[in-house]
């Protein structure tokens, strides 16, 4: 399931990134964001953290450095 998610991930890059332009507020970009969390984690809690940060993207939001989120023991990553 990872792997379909990064496949269209990649594909919504290639074509309506680019029709759309850079509109997004944080860095990485959204679509870098999920990305790195479904390479990380499993596909429900990268479908998570995926669905958390779209919800925070919005004009409200200050927007700004926001990686994705890593383990305090520095083994593997968290997002609690």
């Amino acid at each position: 399931m990872n792997k379909l998610a990064i496949l269209l991930l990649k594909a919504y890059k290639a074509t309506l990134s680019r029709v759309l332009g850079k509109s997004c507020i944080f860095a990485p970009s959204c679509s870098v964001y999920s990305m790195e969390c479904y390479q990380s984690y499993n596909f429900f809690t990268a479908s998570f953290l995926t669905l958390k940060r779209l919800l925070r993207c919005n004009p409200r939001s200050k927007g700004g450095f926001d990686p994705v989120p890593y383990n305090k023991k520095g083994k593997g990553k968290w997002f609690l």
